[in-house]
């Protein structure tokens, strides 16, 4: 049995067929049997929100006026933010993304000499975040996905009555069948545990999962979970060249939904 898998192998490199690491167990796929998956419709598209869907300008200057207009420090807090809530997960506990991006622009502002209290620091993001619009392409690619028969589900950090308000707000609740927060779980994305539970929700595998977000993060959570994505590489977004490339990236869900369209 040996000899025939090292016969196998070596058979598989003369015929230039590479051999990449699986989801799970070891295991491996041909680069051809991940071409082949790729050009089939998944079951389900999850969509991260923030960024992704919704933008994020009003947060931003809301912030960078808290920070005493230092627009330089904005990607410093949110850096920390999602560090904290990864040390949060690590920790066994959890608190609310909009509370761990709080406590996170109140660090900054404190390395920084600036003065920012607790409810200051709640108010520069609650306020604003709850009433972002969507981002100009958004609303007529997700009605064009679910026209095609596509299943669409939302999968944020932030809370469930939280992303309510935001769809209700941006006029987005008609387009997705379900609304997944990490809430229900207590992980928050990237770690594997929150893509398993989404897609045990949805009653799907994880091969048949696809994520659209904005965030290399999220796409590389979500790819070494066995999930496939979709990158928007929205302004200053950039995926993480440590983990596998997304099969599509484009600058808007526009032109995702034309790739995804196309699928059979």
């Amino acid at each position: 049995m040996k000899n025939e898998r090292r016969d196998f192998i070596k058979k598989s490199g003369m015929l230039g067929v590479g051999m990449v690491a699986g989801p799970q167990f070891g295991m491996t796929r041909s680069a051809e049997e991940d071409k082949m998956s790729q050009s089939i419709r998944p079951k389900v598209l999850f969509f991260d929100v923030n960024e992704t869907l919704l933008d994020l300008t009003a947060m931003k200057e809301s912030v960078g006026k808290a920070l005493g207009n230092r627009s330089d420090l904005l990607p410093l807090w949110f850096t920390t933010m999602l560090q904290y809530s990864l040390v949060t997960t690590v920790g066994r506990q959890y608190n609310d993304f909009g509370i761990i991006g709080a406590a996170a622009l109140q660090m900054v502002a404190a390395n920084n000499n600036i003065s920012l209290t607790e409810s200051e620091a709640k108010e520069a993001i609650l306020t604003p975040i709850r009433s972002l619009p969507a981002h100009p392409e958004v609303k007529e690619s997700l009605a064009r996905l679910k026209d095609a028969g596509y299943t669409l589900v939302s999968f944020t950090n932030s809370s469930n009555k939280g992303v309510e308000t935001q769809f209700t707000n941006a006029g987005l609740l008609e387009f997705f069948e379900e609304r997944l927060s990490i809430e229900d779980i207590g992980k928050f994305k990237p770690h594997t545990d929150a893509y398993d539970w989404a897609a045990r929700k949805m009653g799907v595998a994880p091969s048949e999962c696809l994520l659209v977000a904005a965030h290399g993060w999220d796409i590389a959570g979500a790819i070494w979970t066995g999930w496939r994505g979709a990158f928007i590489s929205r302004p200053g977004a950039q995926l993480y060249p440590l983990a596998p490339t997304p099969e599509i990236n484009e600058p808007n869900l526009k032109l995702i939904a034309d790739r995804l369209i196309s699928l059979k």
